[in-house]
């Protein structure tokens, strides 16, 4: 299924469309907020000097100064109300909006100027039918005198702004689109300029290391695995070679008629030897492949490692005796979950080597039993040893310590290395111990079940 793919282009831009579209919103709502706050003060200001002026003037002259007034148009409404809320003058005109006769002693504006001295309220009027601000202040006669004017709601500042703030954010989103692609190209510069074959070499931001650490670790571990497959393709290529060539070589000779009857027998012994080392390399080669690939397909059992070692000693009987080495056995039963072609395998190639690298009359000692750790098989023999300089190569495929003895001893190069893969398959852990001239100790540690 193929997955969606979104260039980082596309969510640079995005992200720059989206943060200039909340900036602009939010400019828009605190500019219409400090606008309105704005347009009200200076209406409060304006309005609070001509109630003090109208308030002198009615102090002086009496009601006569609103009489005058009915005469003059002007935009601010007021009103004269009485202690009780009734309305004794208001300068709306029958001509224009209906003067109102409604009691207004609930008004806010009206109850703090006859408990304070002077009130404010802004409201939607339902004479006027919009928003008002009212400012009040107490006479002399103890009646409420009261101004009011229309006052743009915060909605009808906002819609004022509109136009403009349209225009602006239409200018910004052009330049921002502009500012992103010049600024989206000068970003993905260096990132599409990357040496992916020396990632460390480039200089490029500092959040883009771990990644160039991560491609680099994994060029050295694709370069390690190309190497070791050239090795493997190497050294199979050899070791094949070899005994087909003996093979191909004593045939030859046998049809050309230049063996004499009575070593016919020895050449057919050494066709088969070659032929039977061909085989066991191939089945080791086709071993660790599925190891490799992790495809052995046999179930995991239970398996008593105890019996599964005394019969791989008994197979190794015949190969002990021809060298002289006695090989013994003890500790007692365990029980592993695991594949137990495998684990014979693993045991198996072990003890063939403890045999295999010893001095005639040596000895090979294998110990099986629990430890708190977890089921242990322990393979020590006497033999010549490995040096520490080797130890550590010595699963590695087709690696031989002694490449000058090693055709003499026989074997093909991977007993161990199929017994490491095995390892990895169940989980476990191989240790070696080992000194020349003194022998070597192979523990095989499996882990609880």
């Amino acid at each position: 299924m193929k997955k969606n793919r979104t260039s980082i282009r596309w969510k640079i831009q995005k992200s720059m469309m989206v943060i200039l579209a909340v900036t602009l919103v939010l400019s828009y709502a605190i500019l219409s907020v400090i606008l309105y706050n704005r347009n009200l003060s200076l209406l409060q200001a304006e309005l609070t000097q001509e109630a003090k002026y109208i308030r002198t003037a009615i102090n002086i002259s009496g009601t006569e100064y609103l009489e005058q007034m009915d005469m003059v148009e002007v935009e601010t409404r007021v009103t004269q109300i009485d202690v009780d809320g009734s309305v004794l003058y208001d300068s709306r005109r029958p001509d224009g909006t209906e003067s109102t006769t409604e009691n207004h002693a609930g008004r806010k504006e009206v109850k703090d100027a006859l408990a304070k001295g002077s009130g404010e309220d802004v409201r939607r009027s339902a004479t006027v039918g919009k928003d008002m601000y009212y400012y009040a202040l107490l006479l002399e006669d103890g009646s409420v005198l009261r101004v009011s004017k229309v006052a743009d709601s915060l909605v009808s500042t906002a819609m004022a702004l509109f136009p403009v703030m349209g225009t602006l954010a239409v200018l910004m989103v052009l330049f921002a689109l502009l500012l992103a692609r010049w600024q989206t190209a000068r970003l993905i510069k260096p990132i599409n300029a990357l040496d992916l074959e020396q990632p460390l070499e480039n200089e490029v931001y500092e959040e883009l290391n771990p990644l160039l650490v991560a491609i680099d670790k994994q060029n050295k571990e694709k370069e390690a695995v190309s190497n070791m497959r050239k090795e493997f393709s190497a050294n199979v290529s050899h070791e094949l070679k070899t005994p087909l060539t003996s093979i191909s070589g004593y045939a030859e000779i046998m049809k050309n008629g230049m063996v004499r009857p009575d070593d016919m027998p020895l050449f057919s012994e050494r066709i088969y030897k070659e032929a039977r080392r061909l085989i066991t390399l191939v089945e080791d080669i086709i071993k660790l492949s599925k190891l490799d690939e992790e495809s052995v397909e046999l179930e995991k059992e239970d398996v008593n490692l105890y019996d599964l070692t005394r019969e791989i000693i008994s197979r190794l009987s015949p190969q002990a005796s021809q060298k002289d080495v006695r090989m013994e056995l003890s500790g007692e039963p365990v029980y592993y979950n695991g594949i137990r072609q495998i684990l014979d395998e693993m045991i198996y190639n072990v003890c063939e080597n403890a045999v295999k690298y010893n001095n005639e009359g040596g000895r090979v000692t294998v110990w099986v039993g629990n430890t708190l750790d977890g089921p242990k098989v322990s393979v020590s023999d006497n033999g010549i040893g490995i040096p520490k300089e080797h130890q550590e190569r010595i699963f590695e495929r087709f690696y031989r310590v002694d490449k000058s003895h090693s055709k003499e001893r026989g074997g093909t190069g991977l007993g161990l290395s199929i017994v490491k893969h095995g390892a990895l398959l169940h989980g476990a852990k191989v240790n070696v111990e080992s000194e020349p001239g003194k022998g070597t100790k192979i523990e095989m540690m499996f882990a609880k079940g």
